[in-house]
């Protein structure tokens, strides 16, 4: 029986490192700033299709649109709603230009690490994907057309995720502040966010 515990973690290890890959922040054809300028975000809508799978599974990487556990166990698609919609008008504030916009998000993919990753993975990933538009807010005109953002990030487990607790930094706020500073980016209003990097993930 002794022997059960370090077999099934190694398993699991070698499962992860068949998911380890490259993963990013990138976009395609980013906004000007001398337009950006000019906006003042009046409303952010963000939608999660139905269509999207959901796992409340505690593996290190379930099969699914949607993992989330960084919040209290709920409806996990008005959760990840929710954190985008926070961060995209956190990563807006700035912009104070005279013409209103909405900016609207579809969500394609927010996979994020469950509790048996942040214990046990040598690394994990947030995997988030999501597609933006920008309308003018009076005349619906559609300002910028569908973008695809990748706004990958490092998941903190082990040590790193253990120093985060008790700095009180939970996972929702460092996710939170990322897609705001990715967003800034995008914008042309704060530091390009774009980068690849190597890890183990989904």
């Amino acid at each position: 029986m002794g022997y059960q515990r370090p077999i099934a973690v190694a398993l699991a290890l070698m499962l992860l490192a068949g998911c380890a890959g490259s993963w990013e922040v990138a976009y395609d054809d980013p906004p000007s700033p001398d337009e950006t300028r000019e906006w003042r975000v009046v409303d952010v809508v963000t939608v999660v299709p139905d269509s999207l799978s959901v796992s409340n599974d505690n593996t290190y990487a379930p099969m699914a649109d949607i993992v989330w556990h960084g919040e209290p166990f709920g409806d996990r698609r008005a959760q990840v709603a929710a954190i985008l919609d926070e961060g995209l008008t956190v990563g807006t504030r700035d912009l104070r230009g005279p013409r209103p916009v909405t900016m609207t998000a579809r969500v394609l993919t927010f996979h994020g690490v469950t509790p048996s990753a942040v214990a046990r993975a040598p690394a994990a990933v947030h995997n988030i994907r999501y597609v933006l538009r920008v309308f003018d807010a009076q005349t619906g005109e559609p300002l910028i057309e569908n973008q695809t953002i990748s706004a990958d990030l490092e998941a903190n487990v082990g040590t790193a995720a253990i120093a985060a607790a008790i700095n009180r930094e939970s996972q929702r706020q460092r996710v939170v502040a990322h897609i705001a500073a990715v967003t800034r980016g995008w914008l042309g209003i704060g530091p390009d966010q774009r980068r690849e990097f190597y890890s183990v993930g989904r």
